[in-house]
């Protein structure tokens, strides 16, 4: 009697809230984004989101954290399950190009993480993961150098993509990033087994 705790009687409201901020995000910009239009795109009550969240800056984080935890897990999942340098390879090419990895509204979301992250530390602290998540996942096949100039590659084609209103030609991203590789690393056959 007396200490009975609420129960939100929405279990899937929280995720619908936080998934309705990335949306009204990429369409409007973090600047433009507010409660209002938040609890308009999650089909939910105004006085919802405080009861998850604090303020609108806490839902804008939990918004960008789930960008970066799904891309993240992406991005390693792809990489660990290529066993070759060349199937590395190949699977950076689809991560640029777009396949499999990042719709023109995910690199918009991306480019708002990196302009809120300018003035945000918990924000900022998830853009310096994502670079560690993708370099030491570059790693796992290529040297620290050579991972960071292809992360490089992986942050700027697809920043290109979305302002050119076009997906790279292949080609040309494949022969830059194989030139890279060659230009940084030894044949697959001269690397030093672990």
């Amino acid at each position: 009697m007396g200490g009975a705790r609420r129960v939100p009687n929405d279990p899937e409201r929280r995720a619908r809230i936080i998934a309705a901020a990335l949306q009204v995000i990429v369409e409007q910009g973090v600047h433009r984004t507010t409660h209002r239009r938040i609890a308009a795109a999650a089909d939910v009550p105004l006085g919802s989101l405080t009861y998850y969240f604090d303020d609108l800056t806490a839902i804008l984080e939990e918004a960008f954290n789930h960008l970066y935890v799904t891309w993240a897990a992406n991005v390693r999942r792809d990489l660990q399950a290529a066993g070759t340098r060349e199937q590395a390879t190949e699977v950076l090419i689809n991560l640029i190009c777009g396949v499999g990895h990042a719709s023109p509204a995910d690199v918009t979301a991306l480019i708002e993480m990196y302009s809120f992250g300018n003035y945000n530390e918990a924000v900022r602290k998830l853009l310096r993961d994502w670079l560690f998540v993708t370099r030491e996942s570059l790693s796992q096949h290529f040297s620290p150098s050579t991972a960071l100039a292809l992360d490089v590659l992986l942050e700027g084609w697809p920043l290109q993509r979305v302002f050119e209103g076009r997906t790279p030609d292949r080609s040309l991203v494949e022969r830059t990033v194989k030139a890279v590789i060659a230009a940084h690393e030894p044949a697959e056959s001269e690397r030093p087994r672990p």
